[in-house]
Parts: structure tokens; C-alpha cells; sequence
């Protein structure tokens, strides 16, 4: 069995998140956004393997594609839902402390995020992760 994640899981995940994210900014119900804001939480910490979408993708989607030997690392997709965390948690504060637009900002960045996700495979995120790494390696690199 090959290591790493399917990378239509989490692709499957961010249409799933976008559509959470899309009742969050019609509704502005921010109970629906802290709920999104633990799903993320749980990603973020335990890895995507862990997220509550992971089993409906298994046994749902997953059986109707084709099999597949393309994996995609965990980290940088733990990194990404990091980043989806913290426009939740800001969104949601925004939301329930009376600021509806700071709600709506946060709530709206994540959503594009998730939408280039979900729609065109580019998890921004991730690429944000891989920027910081090779900054970071060529300091390092350089320091010596």
C-alpha cells in the first residue's frame, strides 16, 4: 500500500468545506463555522486521515473512482488546514463578538482557498507551506 494521502480525498473535503463555507456567508450563522473551525482543527492536528469527510470519501466516493497510485505528503496539507483554522476561528469571533464583517472576510478568504481546491486541484495553502520551507532551507543554507 503506497504512503501518503489520496489526493482526491482532501480534494473531495474542499467541496465539502465550500459548501459549509457558502451556508456560513448566506446565513451567517456562526455555529456552522466553529463546527467548520473543528473539522479544520482535527486536520490540523491529527492529520487528514483523521477528518470527519475522510469515511464519506471512503465509503462513498472513493469505491466509484478509479484506483490510484498518486499520493500527496501529509504536511503540507496539515499546514493548509492550519491555515483554514485560523480564517475560521478569526471568522467565527468576527461573527458571535457583533463584528459581521470581520465574519465575512475571514469566512471568505477560507472559502476561495477551499474552492481553488476543490475546483482546480491548487491547494494554496500547500504552496504557502512549500514557499516557507524553501525560504527557510535556503537561510539555512546561506547562515553557513
Amino acid at each position: 500500500m503506497p504512503t501518503g494521502v489520496d489526493p482526491r480525498g482532501p480534494r473531495f473535503t474542499a467541496w465539502a468545506t465550500s459548501a459549509v463555507l457558502v451556508a456560513v456567508l448566506v446565513t451567517g450563522w456562526w455555529p456552522l463555522l466553529a463546527a467548520q473551525a473543528a473539522v479544520f482543527a482535527v486536520g490540523a492536528i491529527l492529520g487528514p486521515r483523521f477528518s470527519p469527510w475522510t469515511p464519506v470519501f471512503r465509503a462513498v466516493v472513493a469505491p466509484r473512482l478509479r484506483p490510484t497510485e498518486e499520493r500527496e505528503d501529509e504536511a503540507p496539507l496539515r499546514f493548509a488546514q492550519g491555515v483554514g483554522l485560523a480564517f475560521a476561528l478569526a471568522g467565527t469571533l468576527g461573527y458571535a463578538l457583533g463584528a459581521p464583517v470581520l465574519g465575512m472576510a475571514a469566512t471568505a478568504l477560507a472559502l476561495a482557498a477551499a474552492f481553488l481546491n476543490a475546483a482546480f486541484g491548487f491547494c494554496l495553502g500547500c504552496q504557502v507551506y512549500l514557499l516557507i520551507n524553501r525560504l527557510s532551507n535556503k537561510e539555512v543554507g546561506t547562515a553557513r
